[in-house]
């Protein structure tokens, strides 16, 4: 086997000429390096598309036991929540600034419901775009206010676009609005029926606070 690597990430093997079944196997190591060569671009647009957002820093169980006592009291002053997770109130306000200057801590906005401002109505649009337009469709789409998430994604679609809608024809209009945008080719668009589990991460912050 010779060896070829892919985006130098992921390895793809071809067959050497001399072996027996050369031609399937060359046929079929050709279609996996086309995928993996397929995957490794997208993913380097969907990083482009990102900004290449830096990941924040890993936490340790001292912080975790401070963020389950956030999520138990996320209004609980610095001396409620020193109390709650065995800490110093100098150690909370020293780790909680640096839990929202490393991007630990997310956005407020997760905690509006988009009901509440008269938008009951969830639907994801799996976009496939033109490639060279990733960008500007990505500026078109931060355009249009009932998109609320744009994820880059592996797979058939390119972008997963999480929107918000007061009712059916508005939905309609929304997703209008995104086919129009220059270099979007399709969307299929998948209305949500019911919210079954509701964003969490507070199984992982118990499991990580337990650590010693």
């Amino acid at each position: 086997m010779d060896g070829a690597v892919i985006g130098e990430l992921l390895p793809c093997r071809m067959p050497n000429k001399g072996t027996i079944d050369n031609l399937a196997a060359q046929a079929v190591s050709l279609n996996v390096c086309n995928l993996h060569a397929g995957t490794i671009s997208k993913l380097g647009k969907v990083g482009k598309m990102h900004g290449n957002k830096r990941r924040p820093a890993p936490i340790d169980a001292m912080d975790a036991r401070l963020l389950r006592a956030l999520a138990e009291n996320p209004r609980g002053t610095a001396l409620a929540l020193a109390q709650r997770a065995g800490l110093s109130r100098n150690t909370v306000q020293a780790r909680l600034a640096r839990l929202e200057e490393s991007g630990v801590l997310g956005s407020v906005e997760r905690r509006i419901d988009p009901a509440a401002l008269g938008y009951p109505l969830t639907a994801y649009l799996a976009v496939t775009v033109a490639q060279r337009l990733l960008d500007p469709v990505a500026d078109g789409l931060a355009q249009v206010a009932e998109v609320v998430e744009v994820l880059g994604m592996t797979g058939e679609g390119d972008l997963l676009v999480h929107v918000v809608a007061q009712d059916a024809d508005d939905l309609y209009r929304i997703a209008g609005l995104i086919l129009a945008i220059d270099g979007v080719e399709r969307t299929t668009t998948s209305l949500v029926m019911r919210r079954l589990v509701d964003y969490r991460v507070t199984a992982l912050v118990e499991r990580l606070a337990r650590e010693r």
